[in-house]
């Protein structure tokens, strides 16, 4: 349909419901009427398959229809869901009848910004027709909230014609499809001062256990500080599973509720877990390996605190449309704490050592989890048939949470609904026993594929535990209390599996030979040594995993013996974890398996790194410089994919663009040697010029020495003051008057030192974490001999002094030359935002265009830059004390043009052509 036809049937619709508006707003006109009437109409207008035309199965429908179920004055689901191709939900619409008032009523609004704000949606839509009402869902919702609070947009019937263009242009199909939906979310929504979902929950969880964990210490003095971790853990997992199992429709809503009823509440909530373990056979319920619960106490408040919490209207989140992957957000930061007691039973909550060294939790984004999964899951699976994917063996040996094993469950079920779906209902003439009647997976079938595919390791005991978890729940997702009741009368099947075997604890780095080192238990017992062909025989029967995949930890504290112990075994001079797993990761990998890997960006580029990147570069194939990918971490990260025993060539190499991942080309991997570190993140044209630098016969140490902090000098013994320069004061072209440190004479030592006349210092460039530069600005000035008779220099800048022939002042124009900055930041600094130094190692590395001055050619274009520099540094002068701002704009201009002049001239100098330049630029 076409914006005008679309138009057209709007127009036709307004009319319908102005001439009969009197009927239409009685109150017997009710919701099933307005949306048979109008709303469907309207978004069908818009392009959507509201009908479903297509006779797409129930699992690709773009328009899901919800099931309304009424718990007291609010329903379990919104009335439609819109969804991308695939699956994707775009927003939720809650359907009104024209009686309500929208704009108005609380209730309407707050549920449907409870159900957006739960599936971390960025808006949700309320309509009745007459009213038209776009919520804000990134902003928690609370009961208490006006209608008015969050609505970013509001129209009647009457204002649909004046702002069609608005409305086609953000919810027609066609647009949605090319983007118009992201543009306008980004810039209504997400605002300051959201609270997301997760960091909602993750409060939650950090409440919940403090209250137990406090109670349980002081009404069961018997256990240790191991066990309440142990049993707090359980009783908030158990808890949770079973009040999403009550949103989803498979538990009865209101059962945990009953358990605070009366009696001893604990108790109670314990014989639910009991029903629950034969119901599900999950590990979650296992109360024959847990003897530790059934005989605790807990006070009835706390109990009662935790499960009205978990209830509207204290319960902000709408757990049956809350997404796994959202929980384990809040799970991985919630495990980086632990449960501390001293020795007068009092609680704490702190960060696990390892956490507070790191600098917190961070979970990978869902984007990264998912470009991973489907470079690894995704190429292993290609072209195969259900029975040759059930031989997949895919692992996580640091599972966290879990967040990479629900990436990559989620793409073996979506891959088999679409395998399944798209060859029909039937296989080999039987109906196919894998699929529902509505085009989804059967229950039996999701458990055999989470069984035989998905395995993972965690060091931690209760990760393993959400992991399961998580994993469960996703297996659970679809269920209904009829279909777990048919599986359990018809099949006598329990409707989890058991996932012991698949996720359990211990340390992947360390094999049960390190028990050889005959040291005390406790240390061993916090070692957790694992042999992996002893828990996973089957896999390693055949050969090993098919692939590990993850965001393995990096940089945690060892101790001596584990470093003794890991450089033995992982001979690559370095005890950085992150680089053991990725070593690791061969060794459980069979031939031709895949690793796919989000690790620390070091690994391009640090010299502590090149013992591991020779071990792993020929198999590598694929690397993506994702730079900053938490707001709040100043490393950067590289994610890398490999295939064992494959020795390519060349990789592809790729860049992270907001959560969009993009490949720019491949690099031949004898690039890497020349360069001395893994090139990435440059195109092929970048490459190209790269290299035409490279090749230049001189590098900068052949002109200039280089010094950090220069040289000791002279006038030790004299008296009076000297001025500090460090890197604030150091600027292009200029030494910024405010200094604000001083220095006795008399109290000068070795660390400082004089600024040896006409040299040029450069400052250490540190680029800021929350505001990284997009590449490096090489700031320099030549000093004059009283400046360097009157001030010293810090260890933060670097004196560069001319050994050559040449003037300063070309040196200096050089250096600040747009091709320079950019060579050394992707050539030589490998595109990091690190500190950069200009030590004799960089200046090295730069490579520098002589001039014979006894050419006349290159004695011109050495004269030319030097005329331009002389010209700046008095036009830096003005600019000191210059005041007016049309002045000073005229003065920035004027240099601007010197510089592009010098640019231009240094582009020469190197052969470079104007279409080069113009790529630099």
């Amino acid at each position: 349909m076409t914006k005008d036809e679309a138009l057209n049937d709007i127009e036709n619709l307004i009319d319908r419901f102005s001439d009969q508006f009197s009927s239409y707003k009685k109150n017997d006109y009710n919701e099933t009427l307005t949306r048979r009437d109008f709303i469907d109409p309207f978004f069908r207008a818009l392009g959507w398959d509201i009908d479903n035309r297509n006779g797409y199965a129930e699992a690709y429908r773009e328009v899901i229809h919800e099931d309304r179920i009424k718990i007291g004055t609010a329903t379990k689901a919104p009335d439609y869901s819109f969804r991308l191709p695939g699956g994707k939900r775009l927003f939720f619409v809650e359907a009104k009848k024209p009686s309500v008032l929208v704009r108005d009523e609380t209730q309407p609004a707050y549920q449907v910004r409870r159900y957006g704000w739960s599936a971390k949606m960025p808006i949700s839509i309320i309509t009745d027709f007459e009213e038209f009402a776009i919520y804000d869902c990134s902003k928690k919702p609370n009961p208490n909230d006006k209608a008015s609070v969050a609505r970013i947009k509001y129209l009647t019937y009457k204002d649909y014609t004046s702002n069609f263009d608005f409305i086609w242009n953000t919810f027609s199909k066609e647009r949605v499809l090319k983007g118009s939906f992201d543009q306008f979310i980004g810039s209504d929504t997400n605002k300051k001062g959201t609270s997301t979902v997760d960091k909602e929950f993750l409060q939650s969880l950090d409440d919940w256990r403090t209250r137990i964990a406090i109670d349980i210490c002081k009404n069961n003095r018997n256990l240790t500080e191991e066990e309440i971790n142990f049993i707090v853990q359980q009783t908030i997992d158990r808890i949770i599973f079973l009040r999403i199992a009550e949103d989803r429709s498979v538990e009865p809503y209101g059962n945990l509720k009953l358990s605070i009823k009366s009696g001893e509440y604990y108790n109670n909530l314990f014989r639910l877990f009991q029903v629950a373990d034969d119901k599900y056979n999950s590990g979650i319920f296992d109360l024959s390996k847990d003897q530790l619960s059934k005989s605790i106490k807990i006070d009835n408040k706390v109990i009662k605190s935790v499960i009205n919490q978990l209830y509207y209207p204290e319960c902000p989140y709408e757990f049956s449309v809350l997404p796994v992957e959202i929980l384990g957000s809040a799970y991985e930061q919630f495990l980086g704490k632990q449960i501390k007691v001293d020795a007068n039973r009092k609680v704490k909550i702190e960060e696990k050592p390892e956490v507070r060294k790191a600098g917190g939790v961070y979970y990978t984004p869902q984007y990264i989890v998912d470009y991973i999964v489907q470079r690894t899951i995704g190429r292993l699976i290609e072209g195969k048939k259900p029975a040759e994917v059930s031989k997949i063996k895919i692992v996580d040996p640091a599972c966290g949470s879990g967040s990479f094993l629900i990436g990559a469950y989620q793409y073996l079920l979506d891959w088999h609904k679409n395998f399944y779906n798209s060859n029909g209902k039937t296989l080999k003439g039987k109906k196919n026993s894998s699929l529902t009647l509505d085009g989804n997976l059967t229950t039996s079938e999701k458990k055999r594929i989470l069984i035989n595919n998905i395995y993972g390791v965690d060091l931690d005991v209760n990760a393993v535990e959400v992991t399961k978890l998580s994993l469960l729940l996703k297996c659970m997702e679809g269920e209904t209390e009829a279909s777990i009741a048919t599986q359990l009368s018809l099949f006598n099947d329990r409707v989890l599996p058991t996932l012991d075997s698949n996720i359990t604890s211990g340390n992947s780095l360390i094999d049960t030979d390190f028990y050889d080192l005959d040291l005390d238990l406790g240390f061993e017992k916090q070692i957790k040594p694992f042999n992996w062909k002893r828990v996973f025989p089957a896999v390693f029967a055949n050969g090993g995993f098919d692939a590990v995949i993850g965001n393995p930890p990096y940089g945690a504290e060892l101790s001596k013996e584990v470093q003794k112990y890991c450089l033995d075994k992982f001979p690559i001079g370095n005890t950085d974890t992150a680089a053991l797993f990725m070593i690791q990761a061969k060794h459980l990998l069979k031939s031709k398996g895949f690793t796919g890997y989000i690790i620390p960006k070091s690994f391009t580029f640090a010299s502590n790194w090149l013992k591991t990147r020779n071990e792993l570069l020929d198999d590598i194939s694929l690397i993506v410089d994702c730079s900053k990918v938490w707001k709040e971490v100043k490393l950067e990260m590289s994610i890398y994919i490999s295939q064992k025993d494959t020795k390519q060539k060349d990789f592809v190499s790729a860049i992270r663009a907001g959560q969009k991942i993009i490949e720019i080309g491949s690099i031949d991997k004898k690039l890497c040697s020349q360069f001395n570190f893994i090139v990435n993140g440059v195109s092929d044209s970048e490459i190209e010029i790269g290299n035409k630098m490279f090749h230049s016969p001189e590098r900068l140490n052949s002109f200039l020495s280089n010094r950090r902090g220069g040289m000791l000098q002279k006038h030790l013994s004299e008296e009076g003051e000297l001025k500090v320069i460090g890197g604030k004061q150091v600027q292009r072209y200029f030494i910024s008057d405010k200094v604000e440190n001083r220095i006795k004479k008399s109290k000068l030592i070795e660390a400082n030192s004089y600024i040896e006349e006409n040299s040029i210092l450069v400052q250490n460039i540190v680029s800021h974490i929350q505001n990284p530069l997009p590449r490096i600005q090489i700031t320099a000035t030549t000093v004059d001999a009283e400046i360097s008779q009157c001030h010293v220099i810090l260890d933060t800048v670097n004196q560069l002094v001319n050994k050559s022939s040449l003037s300063n002042k070309y040196l200096l124009g050089v250096l600040n030359s747009k091709p320079i900055s950019w060579y050394t930041y992707r050539f030589v600094f490998a595109n990091a935002i690190r500190t950069m130094h200009f030590d004799s190692s960089t200046t090295e590395k730069i490579p520098f265009p002589n001039v014979d001055l006894n050419n006349k050619t290159q004695k011109c274009k050495h004269d030319e830059i030097v005329n331009c520099v002389d010209q700046i540094l008095q036009l830096k002068q003005k600019l000191k004390t210059c005041t007016v701002p049309s002045t000073v704009n005229l003065l920035i201009g004027k240099v601007e043009h010197l510089e592009n002049k010098i640019n231009l001239v240094v582009a020469e100098l190197f052969g470079l052509s104007k279409e080069e330049f113009e790529i630099i630029e």
